[in-house]
């Protein structure tokens, strides 16, 4: 079996209403997927408060529950303590022991994984990627098309990068595949969702899911005809509803599409079922 994980930030599940954009007239494929292939899943862990990107992250990357390991929920990027939970057991790592084709889509704008790792400020999947470091890609593999930019189409690097072309969403569907099937895992992470839920600017935010929908529906044509397995979901809500800032405690949908989407899909119940879900397929094949 092979496995396309869709990490998308920052959506929740909600009832609908003005201010959700989630819905079928902005991002149809997504709302198909969610009605027919999804379950609602906790991402507030037990933990008062909010839940944040880094202990919402490091939770369904590891399968330890770090919002309660931190006492706390955990924004942005993780500090000391959460980064040596992920980097001692996490999913790449767990899928390398078992001599899986691991592969992270997204590229950094860098020269090389010694330079990612001096940065001072790494995400999650940073972390975890520099734990298995034949994972990175950099900006010379976007250029040839070996790797995604994470906003799809490469706008927003054409300041830095102006010979790198703009593509639109689909071909970047076609090149996330064309990794996919070479892989038995590949991971790619779509944070413009959150980005634009901070924002409060609905129509931004269509924007960007109208974006993430072209680029979706593209690349479940492919999986289904090739017989690859989608699996999606989000650390926490906040796009759903645009009336506040912030995130949300809403839940999260947890999907899988595909060959043995509902192994997949039965054992999750919250972000910690995440990781041990997957490695249970994988183990069983």
């Amino acid at each position: 079996m092979k496995i396309l994980f869709l990490f998308i930030d920052g959506v929740g599940m909600r009832r609908a209403a003005a201010d959700n954009p989630v819905n079928p007239e902005v991002c149809p494929t997504l709302c198909r997927l969610i009605d027919k292939h999804s379950k609602s899943i906790d991402a507030c862990l037990g933990v008062e408060g909010l839940p944040q990107s880094a202990t919402g992250q490091a939770t369904m990357f590891t399968g330890l529950n770090c919002a309660k390991a931190m006492g706390r929920h955990c924004e942005g990027f993780p500090g000391p303590s959460l980064r040596r939970l992920i980097e001692e057991n996490n999913l790449f790592l767990q899928l390398k022991k078992r001599s899986l084709r691991v592969r992270f889509a997204d590229a950094y704008l860098v020269e090389s994984a010694d330079e990612l790792a001096a940065r001072r400020y790494k995400s999650v999947t940073t972390v975890m990627a520099l734990t298995t470091p034949e994972v990175i890609t950099t900006a010379d593999d976007l250029a040839e098309d070996r790797a995604l930019m994470q906003d799809l189409t490469r706008e927003t690097i054409q300041d830095r990068y102006p010979d790198i072309r703009v593509i639109p969403p689909q071909r970047a569907a076609e090149h996330l595949f064309a990794l996919a099937v070479d892989s038995d895992f590949t991971l790619f992470e779509f944070f413009q969702t959150d980005v634009s839920g901070h924002s409060m600017d609905y129509a931004r935010a269509c924007a960007v899911l109208r974006t993430y929908d072209r680029f979706l529906s593209a690349l479940v044509r492919m999986c289904e005809a090739a017989g690859l397995t989608i699996v999606m979901t989000a650390d926490h809500g906040n796009i759903e509803d645009m009336s506040e800032r912030g995130h949300t405690r809403n839940p999260v949908p947890f999907i899988a599409f595909g060959p043995g989407e509902r192994a997949i899909r039965d054992g999750v119940e919250s972000l910690v079922d995440v990781t041990p879900s997957l490695l249970a397929v994988f183990d069983a094949i």
